[in-house]
């Protein structure tokens, strides 16, 4: 560990220049006292390294020097797709790999280039997770991610939605999707490919027993043909609803992006009150409901009939509430 902080070290000043002790400290996540002797050991095996002192001082590498400690690790390597997800990474317990590797990436570019690679990592920052929703809970991530790489297979005990609620699956884990901030297993065997949530799985053990993952197998397209269908399954039903001109224009805010599309799709010409009358895909009445309430006095539910029966109930429900509060 400390072999690699040194690299680190002279990486960093290679490619930053001058830093302070401090600054340092703060990349490495080390202290400033851990700083100060692995500076002392690089001076004692002859790195021209010197400090400068006052406000402004720090250390620094002497003009023209570099090291040539840039060759990636195998680890190093394999973590290159994931240099520009930070969040990511360390789910996957790779954060110190993936730092190290952006390290050796800028200390082997031209000054230029170099100069340029650090005004996009300034300026653009991806932040996968959405705002509000809790992170889950991923305890056996790490765990699931060593077993795709090193093709185990897996015993779980994994929590569905659906009755029975807790099941044990035996699964060939072909790869990890990150969607909207939650992490999913897709796993063989070939002939029943699935899907499991991560957060969801309630223990874990990796088997001694190796796979072969499927020829041709490609996991970006199978996510995007999983999706496609997910949502066929899921939309089984369809709502027909008016919208205000300001409920049209804040739909998009409020739903999900195959229900806009939808929407967009069956709108009719607006109405003398200019409203317009738009059908959309719902999964059941249960889960259209609170969706529908976001959009207020700016909605209105014409079919099916018990949707529009189970909104007028729950209006009525609130103004009893609310009359008799008042």
């Amino acid at each position: 560990m400390r072999a690699s902080r040194l690299v680190s070290i002279l990486l960093l000043l290679q490619t930053r220049g001058r830093m302070t002790a401090q600054e340092l400290a703060d990349a490495l996540e080390v202290s400033v006292r851990t700083v100060y002797r692995d500076v002392e050991s690089l001076s004692a095996a002859g790195v021209p390294l010197y400090g400068e002192p006052g406000h402004a001082g720090g250390y620094r590498l002497l003009d023209g020097f570099r090291t040539r400690l840039t060759g990636l690790t195998t680890g190093e390597a394999e973590s290159l797709f994931l240099t520009g997800l930070p969040t990511a990474a360390d789910d996957l317990g790779l954060g110190a790999v993936v730092t190290a590797t952006q390290l050796k990436l800028m200390a082997a570019l031209p000054a230029e280039l170099r100069d340029r690679a650090g005004r996009i990592a300034e300026r653009f920052h991806l932040d996968a997770p959405a705002w509000y929703p809790d992170a889950d809970h991923t305890p056996h991530l790490t765990e699931v991610a060593e077993a795709v790489w090193h093709n185990r297979a897996i015993r779980m005990r994994y929590l569905r939605w659906a009755e029975p609620r807790e099941t044990i699956r035996t699964a060939q884990p072909y790869g990890l999707v990150l969607k909207a901030g939650h992490w999913y297993l897709v796993a063989g065997p070939a002939e029943q490919i699935r899907t499991y949530r991560i957060s969801r799985i309630v223990d874990l053990h990796v088997l001694d027993e190796h796979f072969v993952r499927p020829d041709g197998f490609d996991l970006a397209t199978h996510w995007q043909n999983y999706l496609a269908h997910f949502d066929a399954r899921r939309h089984r039903s369809t709502a027909t609803i008016r919208l205000s001109p300001s409920g049209f224009d804040r739909f998009p805010h409020f739903m999900e992006a195959t229900v806009v599309e939808r929407a967009r799709r069956t709108a009719t010409s607006p109405d003398a009150d200019g409203w317009t009358r738009v059908a959309i895909p719902i999964a059941s009445v249960d889960q259209a409901l609170p969706e529908l309430l976001k959009l207020g006095a700016d909605a209105e539910i014409l079919a099916p009939t018990e949707l529009r029966e189970r909104l007028t109930a729950t209006l009525n429900g609130l103004s009893r509430i609310y009359r008799t509060a008042s």
